[in-house]
């Protein structure tokens, strides 16, 4: 039996409990304390570094981590996602400082915050996960390889170039010119963050990024390497400066302004999925988190500081080093706080090398192998490829919109596309025509090339698998029928799909959806007392204009001979539908019914000539005794009607159960595991009285006989209405089939 296992519950903590203000404080202090810790010294480097990649002041990076750390922690919807500068804005920002200068950028960072409240207030957070993710990984692969692309040269002694494409042509003399010692420092830098993953884990436990910066500053001290350091200028107080405002221009500044807050949006959000799925505690509330998301850049750009996402890289830290609620991400900002205060002089002792060494690791990092796979497994490689070459060598919005563009093209040509085939039936004077797809203008030429195969005289059979049909090819069809019955063919249309012709002239174009062809050919009949017909009449012409034609191929391999897998005995009862509960087809199941699915053991002259065919004829491998719930005849059983009644029709028909309810009285093995499962007292007895016919049949000859020749299986089932389960009965015990295992196991 399928056992489900709920996922973790979430560990009570501060927002999870109503604890007392020093059991907060303790939990804090054992889990999310030490957590922060952690995130702090992997922010720190990482904040330095994307600073330097914008060209923004060292400072700016500081103060974003600051605020994305306490306000995005506060106020945001994600109780455990860190926020900060993220190397997925690197590029915008330094586009932006070149285009308008620090300053003017501050204000833009604060109207994107601003925008980014507004999305979240307006509820549309949700939207932006309808990015194509295909788009996103070639975006943030883009990103990593212009980040790349500008620091290799920060790394050999240079400085970065203005374009991907001017990085790429000038490296050649760049390394023709190279400083030895920025080599070495950003080399050092590289080996350890690839290296780091083979050390043991109990010295993994201090972050890579931190020993590659403390190892290269200290060596960079240590040898006459002339490395190039960091220069703060001042305080970070003194680095805190209200933003200005721009000085025309502005349709690019809106432009900018949408790009950054689009993209901190995209990834901030994306962020907050992954890291949804790394724990068990409360999911994210998106409306918030862009909230939060933007306080935090309207703060930081009125301070000075970069541009501010929730980061995946700090995300993953903080959950991995054992977080519970959101103080850690809040005391992660505070300890980069006292730092930048009181370890100002330290931060000014890293070599640029170190950080472009950092940045190009991460960079490099952003290019998932796993993500070019799964670009190729779902077609969606050039999609991949095209916004990679638009986001490095035009820019990033122009990539993404190429990128997105693609995409959408991509998939409408998948979903529109139809599949149209015309040819002759064998052994046959008909032909057939088969149109599979959404039918649409789009579609018009294929289906005239198609069409115009088909003899003007023949006789044609169209099957249509159609799921959207517009008036386009509804006319082309019905040129093309007018056509052909004008000329002594006939056309005969077996349609399928859930969009009909008759349906295309009456109302405007919908799609139909495969839900509402399971309702039509497996659900009931729709009444409407208010429409006079005859129900079968109606039945009959759906079933011969939808899927008799799929029907017939089998039943033309049958048209001799039937050899059925199953005598299948069962009630008569209306709900039940043998080849429904079983998926069978015409010709599996050798069926009988009567009321209350009964093999007397004075077997009545229906079920002795039914189960004997079955079994010398027509050489059944199984028998299957299926009951169900609410059954009329098990409750009328119950209440004793046939011993009030003795001599009815149904009185007489009850007393061959009369063994199953006084088996089912002495407290049956059978009634005792449907107790068990919660069915009530009537459905107990129907399960019962399915095992008292499987004993029944065992002692019959003919089915004895065909057990020891030839392995014949005899077996019970019960369909449990309400849940449309069907659960297998044995002689002693009830038993859920698996979804996909072959064999039950036994309650």
């Amino acid at each position: 039996m399928a056992v489900g296992i709920d996922p973790a519950p979430p560990v009570p903590g501060p927002e999870t409990g109503t604890r007392s203000l020093s059991d907060r404080l303790r939990f804090i202090a054992r889990h999310d304390l030490p957590a922060s810790i952690v995130v702090f010294l992997v922010a720190l480097p990482l904040s330095l570094g994307i600073a330097v990649a914008s060209g923004a002041p060292v400072a700016a990076g500081l103060i974003a981590a600051v605020i994305g750390g306490i306000v995005a922690g506060l106020l945001g919807g994600s109780t455990l996602q860190v926020s900060g500068p993220a190397a997925g804005l690197t590029v915008v920002v330094a586009e932006s400082i070149n285009k308008f200068g620090w300053g003017a950028t501050g204000f833009i960072v604060v109207a994107a915050g601003v925008l980014q409240i507004l999305f979240g207030l307006s509820r549309i957070a949700r939207a932006a996960l309808a990015v194509a993710p295909v788009v996103v990984h070639a975006m943030l692969a883009g990103i990593g390889i212009t980040i790349a692309l500008q620091q290799i040269h920060v790394l050999l002694g240079g400085s970065s170039r203005s374009s991907a494409w001017n990085n790429i042509v000038e490296l050649p003399g760049q390394l023709l010119n190279l400083h030895g010692g920025d080599v070495f420092v950003g080399g050092v830098v590289i080996a350890i963050m690839l290296c780091w993953k083979y050390v043991p884990a109990q010295i993994r436990v201090v972050p890579g990024p931190l020993v590659a910066i403390v190892v290269a500053t200290v060596l960079s001290l240590l040898l006459p390497t002339g490395a190039e350091r960091i220069v703060l200028n001042g305080s970070l107080f003194d680095a805190i400066g209200l933003p200005e405002i721009p000085s025309g221009g502005w349709s690019a500044v809106a432009l900018m302004v949408l790009t950054i807050a689009l993209i901190a949006s995209v990834e901030s959000l994306l962020s907050a999925v992954a890291v949804d799925k790394m724990h068990s505690g409360p999911r994210t509330q998106f409306d918030r988190e862009l909230i939060g998301q933007g306080s935090a850049n309207v703060l930081s750009g009125l301070v000075g500081g970069l541009p501010v996402t929730g980061v995946i890289v700090r995300s993953s830290a903080n959950v991995a080093a054992g977080a519970r609620t959101r103080a850690s991400a809040v005391l992660h900002g505070v300890w980069i706080l006292l730092f930048s205060v009181a370890l100002a002089g330290l931060v000014q002792q890293i070599p640029l090398a170190a950080l472009a060494g950092l940045l190009i690791v991460i960079g490099i990092q952003l290019v998932k192998l796993a993500h070019i796979r799964l670009a190729r497994r779902t077609g969606d490689l050039l999609v991949y490829a095209v916004t990679i070459a638009g986001v490095v060598f035009l820019n990033l919005l122009e990539g993404v919109v190429i990128g997105l563009a693609l995409a959408f093209a991509l998939l409408l040509w998948r979903v529109v596309r139809v599949a149209i085939v015309a040819a002759p039936i064998p052994a046959s004077q008909r032909w057939l025509v088969t149109i599979d797809g959404s039918c649409t203008f789009l579609a018009l030429p294929k289906l005239s090339a198609e069409l115009s195969k088909v003899p003007s005289e023949a006789d044609v059979t169209v099957e249509m698998t159609v799921d959207f049909l517009d008036h386009a090819a509804f006319d082309a069809l019905s040129d093309w029928v007018r056509q052909q019955e004008s000329n002594g063919g006939s056309v005969e249309f077996v349609e399928i799909g859930s969009a009909r012709m008759a349906d295309a002239d009456s109302r405007p174009p919908a799609r139909g959806f495969g839900r509402a062809m399971f309702d039509e050919v497996l659900g009931p009949w729709q009444r409407d007392d208010q429409e006079q017909r005859d129900p079968i009449s109606a039945g009959v012409a759906a079933y011969h204009r939808s899927h008799a034609h799929v029907v017939r191929p089998h039943l033309d391999e049958l048209r001799d001979h039937q050899d059925p897998e199953t005598f299948f005995l069962t009630c008569a009862d209306s709900r039940v539908v043998p080849n429904v509960i079983t998926n069978s087809g015409p010709g599996d199941l050798f069926t009988m019914r009567n009321v209350g699915n009964l093999v007397p053991a004075e077997l009545d002259a229906s079920v002795e000539a039914g189960l004997t065919f079955a079994l010398e004829k027509l050489n059944v491998r199984s028998v299957v005794v299926c009951g169900h719930s609410s059954c009329g005849a098990m409750a009328a059983l119950h209440r004793g009607d046939h011993e009030r009644a003795p001599h009815t029709g149904i009185g007489t028909w009850l007393a061959h159960a009369q063994p199953s309810l006084d088996r089912f009285r002495l407290g049956h093995p059978v009634a005792r595991a449907a107790a068990a499962a919660g069915f009530g007292e009537v459905d107990q007895l129907g399960m019962v009285n399915v095992a008292i016919q499987l004993e029944t049949l065992h002692r019959h000859p003919s089915v004895r006989a065909a057990i020891a020749e030839r392995g014949l299986t005899v077996s019970g089932l019960f369909f449990d209405i309400a849940t449309a389960r069907v659960i297998e009965v044995t002689v002693d015990g009830l038993a859920q089939f698996e979804d996909h295992p072959a064999t039950p196991e036994l309650v």
